[in-house]
């Protein structure tokens, strides 16, 4: 793995990067501390002025072939996933090419929006008027990127900033950085400007310096709630775009396609050991379908194998790491404490947790209302639509959520009932395709991913009017 350059501090520690599996060395990275911010800066204010002039098709260029550059190397990029973040090699895979997609889908937006014409004489007074505007970049752009999708959340932020004419100063997480480096690389390969993008592994006091600096007009972040907040807090005057995570429900109606349902529910709750943002964690079923869905579900599940990622027939990998597993362990023996049962699951070995299954959850238990980021899911029975939806809306933020039916008009209502980011009929909630708005919903809700919508809150309009009177 080729490591891209880094600014170093004489005697300040490397990241090792270990195999959420079996612990082995991956390899490290080293690190910058955060009084060489000025450094990290002067790079990025060159990348800026270099990226900004990249001529469009050059901008597309860049994008579309190092697509085809990862597409080429999917392997390597997929052996890499698993190798530090834990995914198993077919998930791996995917993600490998949903990463050229965003890719591409990048490049095209470099090439279309561009801007529109302004109608100024639809007022009276400037008929004589005529313009329009562009979409110009931003400048420096900080990118805050976690571990559970390691190279394709990373090409969200690379991706449209690159497309707007943007530097970006990118900090990967220190879990799984290779991912990142590895796309940067090939980026670079394929004729990027080596001060277009500026990696940088460090603390949280490099963070905060990255974050603060009054040049760096915005920041992109995906995490967690609390580290969101204290981004809030430290950024100052600039864009925050944010995706803090979810609590996701799937709401299972007696007619639905029953078959197709519990498949769609079992992927949705355990693609990539749970770490999943938009991953169902409250299953809620129609009464008279309860006990059939749940029976079926939890066999389901138990056909579910966990263990060695880099194997074709595993499904369920390990949990980023030993201590987050025995987190998740804790958290549902509470529930279970509190009066959840257990229907499957609840064992670790190591970093590996079993996929999990809880019915009677109390909806006070935290487990309940807390995102679990884990192979955790809850079932709970509802008797009408109303009831299924205050129980969907019963948290102050929400990403995506689900509903299988066969009644459009029950479909379509919950839709519009249904308080979250995004709502996917007869789909689970983890369906994401990386062209449409992806984001939060209610509190902790700051901007939206996906290819076009980031790009244009990466760029701000610029207003062109000529006097022709």
């Amino acid at each position: 793995m080729t490591a891209a350059k880094l600014h170093i501090k004489a005697g300040l520690p490397p990241v090792s990067v270990y195999s959420p599996y079996d612990g082995s060395l991956v390899g490290s990275v080293d690190t910058t501390d955060a009084s060489e911010i000025g450094e990290l800066l002067a790079t990025a204010r060159r990348g800026a002025e270099l990226s900004r002039n990249l001529p469009r098709h050059q901008r597309a260029s860049v994008l579309e072939s190092a697509a085809h550059i990862i597409e080429r190397r999917r392997d390597a990029f997929a052996e890499t996933i698993v190798r530090e973040a834990g995914k198993t090699i077919v998930q791996a895979r995917k993600e490998v090419l949903r990463c050229v997609n965003t890719l591409k889908l990048s490049a095209e937006e470099a090439k279309r929006n561009a801007g529109e014409i302004v109608p100024f004489d639809a007022y009276v007074g400037s008929e004589q008027r005529q313009g329009w505007f562009t979409r110009e970049p931003l400048g420096i752009i900080t990118a805050i990127t976690p571990y559970n999708d390691p190279l394709n959340l990373v090409a969200h932020k690379l991706g449209p900033a690159i497309a707007g004419g943007n530097a970006v100063l990118l900090k990967p997480s220190n879990l799984t950085p290779f991912s990142a480096i590895k796309l940067v690389d090939e980026l670079r390969e394929a004729g990027l400007p080596h001060e277009v993008i500026t990696v940088a592994h460090g603390d949280r006091e490099l963070v905060t310096a990255m974050i603060s600096a009054r040049e760096v007009r915005m920041v992109s972040f995906t995490g967690g709630f609390a580290t969101g907040e204290a981004i809030t807090r430290s950024a100052g005057l600039k864009k925050l775009a944010m995706e803090l995570g979810g609590n996701a429900p799937v709401i299972v109606m007696n007619d639905c396609d029953f078959d197709k349902a519990v498949e769609g529910c079992v992927s949705g709750a355990f693609w990539a050991a749970g770490q999943n943002c938009v991953g169902a964690q409250r299953i809620l079923v129609q009464a008279e379908l309860y006990d059939r869905f749940r029976d079926a579900f939890v066999a389901a599940t138990k056909k579910l194998k966990a263990g060695d990622p880099l194997q074709e027939e595993t499904d369920v990998g390990p949990m980023i790491s030993k201590q987050v597993a025995e987190r998740t362990e804790a958290a549902v023996n509470e529930a279970i404490e509190e009066g959840a049962r257990l229907l499957c699951g609840h064992r670790r070995e190591g970093s590996l947790y079993h996929p999990t299954v809880l019915e009677g959850t109390p909806l006070t238990c935290r487990l309940w209302h807390e995102e679990v980021f884990a192979p955790v899911v809850m079932l709970a029975p509802f008797d009408t639509l109303d009831e299924a939806i205050e129980m969907a809306n019963d948290l102050d933020y929400s990403l995506h959520a689900g509903i299988f039916t066969k009644d459009l008009n029950v479909a379509l209502e919950a839709a519009n009932r249904i308080e979250a980011g995004g709502v996917m009929i007869n789909d689970s909630s983890d369906y994401r395709f990386d062209a449409m708005p992806f984001g939060g919903f209610k509190y902790g809700s700051m901007g939206r991913e996906g290819v076009r919508f980031a790009y244009e809150d990466m760029t701000q309009p610029k207003v062109i009017c000529i006097n022709r009177g």
